[in-house]
């Protein structure tokens, strides 16, 4: 394993970062800030996005790839969760121009290919984080989101239910990757909410209590722990890893 594998950009100098051995990913964590019930922080979303990139970037190193953590992009699109307490939503359109701009200014730096890195999973957020490099070459940015029909088979069965927002499924990693914004004590009390959202989305709603998301979580909190956690982070790294080396595969054809 190289050493520099998960560090942050910030860390590194320029020189550095001009002299990196192998092709040079930087890794963007997006999330947003969003309540997910009485037991998560709002910044549950980046946390697990911050974490992803992380363990991928270890990855990357060991297949010979110098990774770079770049500053998260931690406010999104979450109108969903209008009316809660925290939720801070902004226009799709002011996101897709912000992601725009920095990874133009990420490509224009000499950095061979940007990661979009995205754990916030409402599908206008989504689609304004692909809407923002839909034109640039696949070789030069992805996007790896857990919408994906690709990866979304490949996570628990809470997540391919539909009803993983802020119960085991996000818990699980967040008690794996920042405790700190777990409240245990709270999580533990907690009832299961059996709500599809993918499934209340299709049918058109888009608010979290008209979908039956009272305490704006859906899922089964009290049955997180962290060592399912760890191995989902692991799944999406691997996530990340995949898109990633495709892309730049592309790029050597």
């Amino acid at each position: 394993m190289r050493g520099d594998g998960g560090k942050a950009l910030g860390a590194w100098a320029c020189d550095e970062l001009a002299a990196a051995a192998g092709p040079v990913c930087v890794l963007v964590p997006v999330g947003s800030l969003e309540p997910h019930g009485p037991h998560l922080g709002l910044g549950t979303d980046t946390a697990i996005s911050e974490a992803c990139c992380e363990r991928a970037a270890i990855l990357l190193e060991d297949a010979g790839l110098s990774a770079a953590i770049a500053p998260a992009i931690a406010y999104g699109v979450t109108d969903c969760a209008r009316g809660f307490a925290g939720a801070v939503s902004i226009p799709a359109a002011v996101l897709s121009a912000f992601v725009r701009a920095v990874v133009a200014g990420f490509l224009a730096s000499g950095v061979d290919h940007v990661a979009l890195v995205n754990n916030h999973l409402e599908p206008a957020h989504d689609g304004a984080v692909r809407a923002a490099v839909s034109d640039l070459s696949r070789a030069k940015v992805s996007v790896s989101c857990p919408l994906s029909r690709r990866w979304a088979r490949t996570l628990d069965a809470e997540f391919r239910s539909g009803a993983c927002h802020g119960g085991a499924y996000e818990t699980s990693m967040v008690m794996a990757c920042a405790p700190d914004l777990v409240d245990d004590r709270i999580r533990q009390t907690l009832p299961e909410v059996a709500v599809s959202l993918s499934d209340r989305l299709s049918a058109g709603d888009t608010d979290f209590r008209a979908m039956g998301l009272a305490r704006a979580y859906a899922g089964n909190p009290a049955a997180a722990t962290a060592a399912a956690g760890h191995d989902l982070l692991d799944r999406l790294a691997r996530m990340v890893v995949t898109e990633v080396t495709e892309a730049l595969a592309k790029a050597a054809v």
